[in-house]
């Protein structure tokens, strides 16, 4: 299992998980919930106590991925996968993002 902290403008909004190829989670952090000044990370998630499950990478993640020659580039100098969204994700989300959503690999949980 793989997992990830999502922030959003800098701050803990939750943590992603790819519990197999085709089982992902979404939880959001209870600090972050229980602010009702902080908005959801995506329109498809909203705030909630629950968590997401979804059996492919939920799409506001799979957006910040690259396409086309630039993710084969990436999976080649990375030496990763260039199907395996999750570790392009993780390797290439951590600082300069489009949007305001970074992610930050968890080492061990």
């Amino acid at each position: 299992m793989r997992a990830a902290e999502i922030y959003r403008n800098g701050i803990l909004a939750g943590i992603l998980r790819e519990e197999n190829h085709q089982q992902f989670v979404f939880r959001y952090n209870d600090g972050y919930f229980n602010d009702v000044n902080k908005p959801a990370i995506s329109l498809t998630l909203p705030k909630t106590q629950k968590e997401y499950r979804s059996k492919f990478l939920f799409p506001c993640f799979y957006n910040i991925l690259s396409e086309g020659v630039n993710r084969k580039l990436q999976s080649t100098q990375l030496r990763i996968d260039e199907n395996d969204d999750f570790g392009l994700l993780m390797a290439t989300a951590q600082y300069d993002t489009i949007g305001a959503i970074t992610v930050k690999p968890i080492v061990a949980i």
